[in-house]
């Protein structure tokens, strides 16, 4: 399959349902309000890339490459981030729903995920030292055996991790969610 390769591109309100997205790596491109949901990008390289207002909602993304690739105000719904290429793979999400992703065994330091919805992802064998979630909703999102080394997650909630199950060592946490490390135990916490 030839490989193209596209440059300083803005690519707008285009539907790759219909038409599909030309092979190659993209760089320096910003992608506004298109829809990628079940598109296949196997073997895509995207690089300084920005993703605004796009639906990527069950895309296949075997071997896609992300280097430093900004998703905003993208909905991502049952993506398999596990598939991509494991180095360099850089991204970041603000205002983005998440749900039903996975990220198994992938590195994520210091990855920022902000004002976002990951609800029933998974995180599991994932490292995420340093990562931040700036109020994300974390609802039954799967962390076991996850590196959550100096991760902030004080403004974050509905949150469920054991600390028995991950590193969570100077990992930051806020006192109402707190109850997120407890809540294996049964327990009732009153203010």
């Amino acid at each position: 399959m030839e490989c193209n390769y596209f440059e300083d591109k803005k690519i707008e309100k285009l539907n790759f349902i219909e038409k599909t997205l030309p092979f190659g790596v993209y760089e320096n491109c910003i992608f506004l309000n298109c829809d990628f949901s079940n598109a296949d990008l196997s073997n895509f390289s995207f690089a300084e890339c920005r993703f605004s207002d796009c639906n990527i909602s069950m895309a296949k993304l075997i071997k896609v490459t992300f280097n430093d690739v900004a998703f905003t105000g993208c909905k991502l719904l049952g993506l398999h981030f596990e598939d991509c290429n494991k180095t360099p793979f850089i991204i970041s999400f603000e205002n983005c729903i998440l749900n039903f992703s996975s990220f198994y065994k992938q590195k994520l330091k210091k990855i920022v995920f902000k004002n976002s919805e990951i609800r029933e992802a998974d995180f599991t064998d994932a490292d995420l030292s340093a990562a931040i979630f700036d109020h994300c909703d974390l609802t039954k999102t799967k962390f076991e055996n996850t590196i959550l080394e100096k991760a902030d997650f004080r403004t974050s909630f509905n949150y469920s991790i054991n600390p028995e199950l991950n590193k969570i060592k100077k990992a930051k946490f806020s006192m109402p969610g707190i109850i997120g490390l407890l809540d294996k135990y049964d327990i009732e916490i009153e203010n």
